[in-house]
């Protein structure tokens, strides 16, 4: 077939290259294998605000891939328009999580495969990645970095709080220091021993200081 031969084909007769009975297997597959992705994401989100909304955009950019590729398997000449359409998108909204960007290409890539017929792939490879992620993101540490944020009224308190702090934690290092006409305020981080979280209640309770808040740490907190 030459190249003139392709776009004098009949468009109905590429739509029939894909059978019905192949267009709904693909979308069901896509829809299963999407709810199985949202339901990873779910079980191994670990950042601050936890939304259903990006949830459902995996389900459905899963499906909308899977029906996008079977177009242009179908059709050269909407192959060769989709891709210029899709060269002018531009998607500007802001990825907080960058294990996100993981969950969105791992949507795109099993609509893909799905719609090239390579379901088996598609299958295995989502469970795999899948059992990866559940494994590694839900892994906890027992050296979790804290964030202790502290008000104090002068140096002697502060000499006092980087003593007892350097007693009573496995490591504490100084992040930073405020200092104002009437407070000091000093952010460290330290690493706990044995996740025991008394000693903040006996910081706060200390001589000098005004006001002492333990913060977990993961990257989401800005000074």
């Amino acid at each position: 077939m030459s190249f003139n031969d392709i776009f004098k084909s009949n468009f109905l007769d590429n739509i029939a290259s894909v059978s019905i009975f192949d267009m709904v297997i693909t979308m069901a597959l896509a829809f299963a294998i999407g709810i199985f992705i949202f339901l990873v994401y779910k079980k191994t989100f670990g950042g601050v605000i936890y939304s259903s909304n990006f949830g459902v955009t995996l389900i459905a950019l899963t499906m909308i891939s899977a029906f996008v590729i079977l177009a242009v398997t179908s059709n050269v000449v909407l192959s060769l328009g989709m891709v210029g359409a899709l060269s002018i998108v531009r998607f500007r909204t802001a990825i907080k999580e960058p294990l996100d960007i993981a969950f969105l290409f791992w949507a795109i890539a099993v609509g893909i495969v799905l719609a090239a017929g390579m379901i088996p792939l598609a299958v295995f490879g989502s469970i795999l990645i899948g059992i990866i992620l559940l494994v590694f993101c839900n892994r906890k540490s027992s050296d979790s970095p804290y964030i202790v944020v502290i008000s104090c009224d002068g140096s002697i308190a502060e000499s006092k709080i980087s003593s007892y702090l350097a007693d009573k934690t496995k490591k504490s290092v100084i992040k930073s220091k405020t200092v104002t006409k009437n407070a000091i305020e000093l952010n460290y981080e330290v690493r706990l021993k044995d996740a025991n979280t008394d000693f903040i209640n006996i910081l706060a309770d200390m001589q000098g200081v005004q006001s002492a808040v333990l913060v977990s740490y993961n990257g989401d907190y800005m000074n």
